[in-house]
């Protein structure tokens, strides 16, 4: 009897292994680390959002809701896209709600690139972008961030961009180094995309983390990057929920248009009783209003204690994410010194040449402070050996 064979094809995602997020968890797991590699707090959310959600399922939203997302938290998110950035967006034919802010981005990706087409990336950024771009047979055009500082290279942004340049993406509180784009970045963007018709993803899942009375300076804010954008949002991040997986998309008619013709077949919705908890939830805007406020207190409190170590702290604006300098403490390269500090240290951390293309390594790595008190004393505790 002849052994079944499984049939081998070419894979669409050659160069992609597991990411350095699930690599890292899992040697923090295994030497009983604290782990600050990984993006998401390890406290729980409002209970109030929690009882929202739960009156939302016992009062029978169960089934599948609108395509697009439950009619109140489209125009919840329309509002408040109103209140904090002065732009209208109609709930009907211009939000559409996602299953987290990575559904957005690919299918946003997958509506608008064709075979062949340029995206630009700037190096460093989260990961999925790229394999997003390939999926959709794009090809992938890397514009690195100002090795140090992380500000947009207008001219070599310029200078990339070509003909064949369908789509921009770009990222501002910024994952992973932590900055912000000013509104004078913005404008310069805004300037520079005008003459073309280059589209553009703005990845604004920290929104609402942005430190010492600074702005976000979400797309919305610039009509001539608001006509061509699709603008992400994540409940997840704002919320402390991010395995919830829920996550917003605003557009232009036009734009969301072609999106929802992706996202109907992708994951066509996404669950109801989370739509509607979280509509009754931002009746109240104080919880994502004071959360500059709380994360900046997580901030300092990590801040004040990595001074005690050889460590150099770069400047953190944005996001829940504190990079650090390591060339004073080790001459490993940032991969080889994260593994080093779990093992040793017992606390885990991200390497920044893991965000990319090709792996530049500037001595940087990336600590998550989106942790109770309690776990950050903890590794502050074990990093003062440094």
């Amino acid at each position: 009897m002849t052994t079944p064979v499984t049939p081998a094809f070419p894979s669409k995602l050659p160069n992609v292994g597991t990411t350095i997020f699930s690599v890292m968890s899992a040697l923090a797991n295994q030497h009983q680390a604290v782990n600050l590699g990984q993006g998401f707090p390890d406290f729980g959310c409002d209970p109030k959002l929690l009882d929202a959600v739960a009156a939302a399922m016992q009062a029978g939203h169960n089934q599948y809701p609108p395509m697009p997302g439950m009619p109140q938290l489209r125009e919840a998110v329309a509002a408040k896209i109103a209140a904090l950035h002065g732009t209208h967006y109609d709930p009907h034919t211009e939000i559409t709600i996602t299953a987290g802010a990575t559904q957005a981005i690919l299918t946003a990706i997958l509506a608008t690139v064709h075979a062949g087409d340029e995206v630009i990336v700037l190096d460093p950024c989260y990961d999925s972008y790229a394999p997003n771009i390939e999926l959709a047979g794009g090809v992938i055009v890397r514009v690195p961030l100002t090795p140090g500082s992380f500000r947009p290279d207008f001219a070599k942004i310029a200078a990339a961009i070509t003909p064949q340049t369908r789509l921009m993406i770009v990222n501002t509180p910024h994952n992973p180094s932590a900055t912000i784009w000013t509104a004078d970045e913005m404008r310069q963007l805004e300037a520079l995309l005008a003459p073309t018709n280059v589209l553009l993803i703005s990845d604004e899942v920290y929104e609402h983390m942005v430190f010492d009375g600074a702005q976000h300076e979400s797309a919305a804010r610039f009509p001539g990057l608001a006509a061509r954008a699709f603008i992400v949002s994540s409940f997840g991040k704002t919320y402390h929920v991010t395995g919830w997986k829920v996550g917003t998309v605003a557009a232009p008619a036009a734009l969301m248009s072609e999106f929802r013709k992706v996202h109907q077949f992708n994951v066509f919705t996404v669950n109801t009783p989370m739509q509607v908890g979280l509509a009754t939830y931002m009746h109240n805007p104080a919880p994502y209003l004071e959360l500059p406020a709380f994360y900046q207190r997580k901030r300092d409190l990590f801040a004040q204690g990595l001074q005690q170590t050889r460590l150099k702290l770069l400047p953190t604006t944005g996001t829940y994410f504190q990079c650090v300098d390591i060339s004073e403490v080790t001459d490993l390269n940032e991969a080889d010194f994260c593994q080093w500090m779990v093992q040793e240290l017992g606390v885990a951390a991200i390497p920044l040449s893991a965000f990319y293309g090709d792996g530049f390594d500037q001595k940087v790595v990336r600590f998550c402070f989106a942790k109770q008190d309690a776990t950050l004393l903890a590794a502050l505790e074990r990093l003062r050996k440094l």
